[in-house]
């Protein structure tokens, strides 16, 4: 990220309002709690939001420095999960056939 005053936050602040919000919301609570096993923790996106204002207002080096901080946790918790199925290269040998749907098993 450059210093020289040509620095912009990676979105704009009413993205981390909208967030926020949208964490808060019930569907995204129980989505969230049905995928995860835990509801979910929105502080973060509030945090943002306030440094992000915080750098609008007064280019606080520290309000820069906490959205870069925050948005580097944010792409190296995304990258932490593995896919769920093993992608494959080609397709099975047999992709041709028909499916062995009215044969009992």
């Amino acid at each position: 990220m450059a210093h020289d005053g040509s620095w912009r936050p990676p979105r704009s602040c009413e993205d981390y309002w909208w967030e926020w919000k949208h964490c808060r919301g019930l569907r995204h609570a129980f989505h969230h709690y049905y995928a995860h096993g835990e509801l979910p923790t929105c502080g973060r996106w509030r945090e943002d939001y306030e440094a992000c204002r915080a750098w609008e207002k007064g280019r606080a080096a520290a309000a820069q420095e906490a959205l870069c901080k925050s948005e580097r946790a944010r792409v190296m918790e995304n990258q932490k999960y593995a896919p769920v199925w093993t992608l494959r290269k080609n397709p099975p040998p047999d992709w041709y056939l028909p499916l062995d749907q009215d044969k009992p098993n």
